[in-house]
């Protein structure tokens, strides 16, 4: 839906031309002013004393003709800029406003007027399920952005404000997002429509995975990881102006049946100031302490989510609150890390393969500093995008028969023969510091085994392959 908007700029230009074409009519003014008065002057000789009276009355009258001109001016200036204003301001829309061509205002009200199914709830609504005329389902969250008795369920200026946010919610288009369909404005509430999705949200998946309903593997978990990085790399990096979350949890990572996730309720939070941001338990420190947001605050929740498919844990589990875990998964996990343990951590049904406890390993640092205590020690997500997409090694086991993976680190300077290369990441602990510290991201080469000779056998050290 293209809408025009109004443009500062073009108001001031009108409002400078009006200026100094009304202050140009002043001057004209007041020279035909002083043209009279000369022509009324007696032809008779003067005195200096009525030669002086007569200047003195010819500046003042130029004086306040152009006071006069010039007040005028900024008057008139200042209506023709708040009826532009108002005249180009968003009206406020009644009925569904649709962004959907499956969608009809018709279908939608009456759909919304039928018994929905209770899907679930937040602090700031609750989700339903309902069907449409043409049989498409949909998913709708009840919004409720104002307290019970709150004045600006009847402003206006707040209406009009929460109609452009949405509407610059429903402009976005990515994959790993809930795209908005429509919406309908009524007395104390808005009906968000999205896409239903039957598989539920990750939080469901999870708790299937406790309960031995469900198999979750690491590719799997890897994924929706992956996936929930870059729906939030595009709402930070991508959208002007930046659009923060606010409420990043399992429950608002929407999974398709691919097990590819799509996030729910982003931006919404904006929308509600009074609502306290903080009630989550994926909510980082700052927003407890001093009710500062920003990216790095989503993605501290994201550290959390990662840290929930690692552990298969529940960050609300009684055991987060004993003395011995620290109080909480972020503390618990920077223990074992630190320790050396950090696979006393790993989700026991995940543990088997060698390969994948080494990229799970690598995971749970990446969880780690995800949930660091500042901000500003915390990766972008930006930053974590790459991070996390090369962890998984895409290479044909069938290799690793007759080859060796060695980290080397500037590899342009051997010699040796029957080398191929392959870009995968380093996976020993020397090769990821290095990628951490500098910020780089490395490569591994692939040595037959009599290139080790050519080498010097310093590079097929046990203590150096990957």
């Amino acid at each position: 839906m293209e809408k025009r908007r109004y443009s500062p700029q073009v108001s001031n230009r009108k409002v400078t031309t009006s200026l100094v074409f009304l202050f140009t009519l002043c001057l004209y003014y007041a020279s035909v002013q002083c043209q009279e008065s000369s022509k009324v002057t007696s032809p008779s000789p003067s005195t200096p004393t009525q030669s002086k009276n007569g200047l003195k009355r010819i500046l003042i009258s130029i004086f306040l003709g152009v006071l006069t001109g010039l007040i005028g001016a900024i008057i008139f200036a200042f209506a023709v800029r708040f009826l532009v204003r108002y005249m180009k301001r968003t009206p406020i829309l009644k009925g569904p406003v649709i962004f959907s061509p499956k969608i009809t205002p018709k279908s939608l009200q009456s759909a919304l007027e039928n018994q929905n199914q209770l899907l679930g709830s937040s602090s700031n609504g609750k989700y339903y399920r309902t069907a449409l005329d043409n049989g498409l389902t949909i998913a709708v969250k009840r919004f409720e952005p104002f307290e019970i008795g709150s004045p600006e369920r009847q402003s206006k200026s707040v209406k009009r404000r929460i109609q452009q946010e949405l509407e610059m919610l429903a402009s976005l288009r990515h994959r790993n997002l809930m795209s908005l369909r429509a919406y309908v404005r009524e007395p104390d509430r808005f009906s968000l429509v999205y896409d239903y999705v039957p598989t539920g949200s990750l939080e469901d998946a999870m708790n299937r995975v406790r309960e031995n309903e469900l198999q979750l593997g690491w590719e799997v978990r890897l994924r929706i990881a992956v996936g929930v990085i870059k729906g939030l790399r595009y709402l930070h990096f991508e959208c002007g102006p930046q659009i923060l979350h606010y409420n990043l949890k399992p429950g608002n990572v929407i999974l398709d049946a691919e097990f590819e996730p799509r996030l729910g309720d982003f931006g919404l939070a904006k929308l509600t100031p009074n609502l306290d941001r903080a009630t989550s338990g994926y909510s980082a420190p700052e927003c407890f302490q001093d009710c500062r947001y920003s990216d790095k605050s989503d993605v501290f929740s994201f550290g959390m989510i990662l840290g929930v498919l690692l552990t298969g844990r529940d960050p609300t589990d009684p055991f987060f609150g004993e003395t011995a875990s620290g109080g909480s998964l972020g503390c618990w996990l920077r223990h074992l890390q630190q320790a050396g343990e950090a696979r006393e951590a790993l989700d026991k049904s995940l543990l088997g393969e060698e390969v994948e406890e080494d990229e799970m390993l690598m995971a749970v640092r990446i969880a780690v500093v995800c949930q660091s205590d500042m901000p500003a020690d915390r990766p972008s997500s930006d930053e974590l995008v790459p991070m996390l997409s090369q962890l998984h090694i895409h290479v044909d086991p069938s290799l690793f028969s007759d080859w060796q993976l060695v980290d080397v680190h500037d590899p342009l300077n051997f010699t040796a023969t029957n080398r191929t290369r392959v870009e995968v990441d380093c996976i020993s602990e020397s090769c990821w510091d290095e990628l951490r510290s500098e910020h780089v991201y490395g490569h591994a080469w692939l040595f037959q085994d009599e290139a080790c000779d050519d080498l010097g056998g310093e590079f097929c050290d046990r203590g150096n392959q990957g």
